[in-house]
């Protein structure tokens, strides 16, 4: 950090930190000790305010929209490597407790939140105290209120937010608004929205994963069940698997039978298939390894089974069988290239991103019309949100060794050290 005020004041803050570590030591009385544990709240709690102020401040000048963000949320993230709810949590509070500017562009305007901003700046709030009053008061019945007694509301909040913790203050919130809120919501004679969801959720620590599912739409709930059923019915006499087994199975092979007959819309630029990654060593070992895009880890056993499966494609790692160089015939990524790049990045390649490939985009990372080719060496798979920060930013993307490195703009990271995602865990089975 050059010298100046702010590199000036980082070496006060680090001496005083120093000498507050000291007084704290192991030949402090446990009450110094205690006394310090307050101290190191009051400390914390100023230099979230700090921050919360600088964040505002930069957002008035529109610092982050000049430097290729839509988001400001984005911006922390990626300037000072906090997960996003951490920066969303300080965008919250610069949008609610400081000043804001109006239309005008020039005009300074309140804080929307003025008896919340004034418990926080005298440090008898912290951050999440902020969060769940905004929370609250952009809630349903708080939308609900008249101005002054939502203006009433949010003064009775601040105040027991410095004898609160967060989540105490949340209940006693809900339970003020909704005795402020007593009409309720007005009437609706219109019958409820039909709700239709489906979430797929991979295991964590385990291969495979889970599906749970509501359909209030009978017709959707039917096609479903119809084709489970027709292939849910015992084998034979012998069938010992339960319904739900059977059921299970069915829906599976019912999906299998689709995306091998190749009657889906494309999903991120391809038809969708089952791709099976196998290691080069693992195949001359009679595919004792291997993973699919979304399942996880297979056994040994069931890749041999899918490796006889026509519908299904195999990605050899390191190897060949796909179009790995296309030269400068297409600027459009053929569908074995996609594969090839799926393999090698598992989705948004940028660090910390974990969009999965089939919400991402192939980047050229020497673009197409400067004579980049169509080639896996050249390309990267980004989600939307990070293709346009490549594109409208001075984040640079570039291949080392075989793998996308990034390289934030010097306003993050002076030093431009490249930063790249974690190398896959592949650990062979047997």
């Amino acid at each position: 950090m050059d010298a100046g005020p702010v590199g000036a004041a980082r070496d006060r803050l680090q001496q005083a930190i120093a000498q507050l570590t000291d007084a704290a030591g192991p030949a402090a009385g446990a009450d110094e000790v205690i006394d310090a544990l307050r101290v190191c709240e009051e400390a914390r709690r100023a230099l979230d305010r700090a921050v919360v102020e600088a964040t505002a401040d930069l957002q008035r000048r529109g610092v982050f929209a000049e430097r290729g963000y839509r988001s400001p949320t984005g911006a922390l993230s990626d300037l000072l490597g906090w997960e996003r709810f951490e920066a969303r949590r300080r965008v919250i509070a610069a949008e609610n407790v400081c000043e804001q500017i109006g239309l005008d562009g020039t005009a300074a305007l309140p804080a929307r939140l003025p008896a919340t901003a004034t418990v926080f700046a005298s440090g008898e709030a912290g951050l999440r105290h902020v969060e769940v009053i905004a929370r609250l008061l952009d809630s349903g019945p708080a939308r609900r209120l008249d101005p002054k007694t939502w203006a009433g509301a949010e003064v009775q909040l601040a105040a027991n937010a410095a004898i609160s913790t967060p989540s105490e203050l949340h209940t006693w919130g809900t339970q003020l608004l909704e005795l402020l809120d007593q009409d309720g919501p007005e009437p609706d004679d219109t019958p409820p929205a039909q709700l239709n969801e489906l979430r797929l959720s991979r295991f964590r620590t385990r291969p495979g994963g889970k599906l749970a599912g509501r359909y209030d739409d009978a017709a959707l709930f039917d096609a479903i069940a119809a084709a489970v059923d027709a292939g849910a019915s015992p084998r034979d006499a012998d069938d010992q698997r339960s319904a739900a087994e059977r059921q299970a199975e069915a829906l599976a092979e019912v999906c299998a039978q689709v995306l091998s007959r190749g009657r889906l819309s494309e999903a991120g630029g391809r038809r969708p298939q089952l791709t099976v990654t196998v290691r080069l060593e693992d195949l001359e070992r009679r595919a004792a390894n291997a993973s699919l895009e979304f399942g996880g880890q297979l056994t040994p056993q069931t890749l041999r089974q899918l490796a006889c499966d026509a519908a299904v494609i195999p990605v050899v790692l390191d190897g060949t069988g796909v179009p790995l160089d296309v030269g400068r015939i297409s600027r459009t990524v053929p569908d074995g290239l996609r594969r090839a790049v799926t393999v090698r990045d598992r989705g948004c390649a940028f660090p910390g991103c974990d969009r999965p490939p089939s919400w991402c985009d192939i980047h050229h990372v020497r673009e197409w019309q400067h004579g980049g080719p169509t080639a896996l060496h050249n390309l990267v798979m980004l989600c939307s949100v990070h293709h346009r920060l490549i594109h409208h930013s001075h984040w640079e993307v570039r291949m080392v060794d075989g793998l996308p490195e990034f390289l934030p703009p010097s306003w993050i990271d002076r030093s431009r050290t490249p930063r790249r995602r974690p190398p896959p865990v592949l650990t062979p089975l047997g």
